[in-house]
């Protein structure tokens, strides 16, 4: 079980909950199977992304020595209460304030980096600052959903690439998050449906929701999330919305049905691309995290891949 240490970064005091969970300490078997796939050597050079309570800095400098360790928190408040911890039982990584997206140049290069906040992207300062052959270990999520553990290795020509190891669900590093618009945005001003084409369909919302699924729907298309808006009697509204603020889907669940009221409204029919992405899923059998990979080129693009590179994850079109 994980444990949240801080709620809406900061601003939440008291013994109650705050509205977003902002740091936590992972439970220990996330904690110990990245530093599994981390593959740590004893004289490793190593970066953290992410301080946090301090927890993996210092098992990181039990392992290499604090002197080979960079650790780097964005918030204050958590790197100086992080630097308490693990001076008063004995380690003294570098511990730094600042953006973890830019690394910590004045330590490069490094044999191996974790990352303790979710990406949607993989920072360019991180691969630029590990030596060819080091290995980054990091949650990645999609736009749509869904995550997972990636291990990279990277090359000499400044690409890395590496296989999903596992689920996972971190908090988002912060240099990343992303602020969404409301429904009532993207209808303007109308109520629903607005101008929403009706249409049904027999594929379940519930069939997409999982983490799986989503994780895969997410790696094939683009700039687009999903909602759940609940209801006492078990039914629910799944909304779809671009980050774009162009195009919306509603589907309409209802236990038991055999087909489900679909309305879309935009350029892009949200719905038909994110059925169309779990039908490819479902026709390679379903895979895995563990079957997916992910690539970045030398110039920064990101990829992910079926069972080798050399066989990508296809985007769906934007549909309409």
């Amino acid at each position: 079980m994980s444990l949240t240490t801080q709620w809406d970064d900061g601003e939440h005091s008291g013994t109650g909950k705050g509205r977003v969970p902002t740091c936590s300490n992972s439970q220990p078997s996330m904690v110990f199977s990245m530093l599994d796939a981390l593959n740590v050597e004893a004289d490793s050079c190593v970066l953290e992304v992410g301080t946090g309570t301090g927890w993996n800095a210092a098992l990181l400098s039990e392992r290499v020595g604090s002197v080979n360790v960079v650790t780097v928190e964005v918030d204050a408040q958590n790197a100086s209460a992080a630097r308490r911890r693990l001076g008063t039982v004995g380690y003294t990584p570098t511990a730094v304030v600042g953006d973890g997206a830019e690394g910590w140049k004045p330590s490069a290069p490094y044999d191996r980096v974790l990352i303790t906040a979710s990406l949607r992207e993989i920072p360019r300062a991180i691969v630029d600052q590990t030596r060819p052959g080091g290995i980054i270990v990091s949650p990645y999520a999609t736009e749509y959903g869904g995550e997972g553990v990636v291990r990279l290795t990277v090359r000499e020509d400044g690409s890395a690439s590496g296989p999903f190891v596992g689920s996972s669900a971190f908090m988002r590093l912060r240099q990343q998050r992303t602020q969404r618009k409301h429904v009532r945005e993207y209808m303007g001003g109308k109520p629903w449906p607005a101008d929403g084409k009706r249409s049904t369909t027999g594929l379940s919302p519930d069939d997409v929701g999982d983490w799986l699924p989503m994780f895969a729907i997410g790696l094939q298309t683009t700039g687009v999330f999903p909602w759940a808006e609940q209801y006492e009697d078990g039914s629910y509204t799944l909304w779809l919305r671009d980050t774009d603020v162009t195009s919306w889907a509603t589907v309409d669940y209802v236990p038991g049905a055999a087909e489900f009221e679909v309305y879309q409204a935009g350029p892009r029919n949200l719905w038909d691309e994110v059925r169309a992405a779990y039908h490819w899923w479902s026709s390679q059998g379903r895979p895995g995290f563990d079957r997916f990979g992910l690539t970045v080129t030398p110039d920064g693009k990101h990829y992910a891949w079926l069972d080798a590179p050399e066989h990508p994850v296809p985007t769906v079109e934007h549909t309409a």
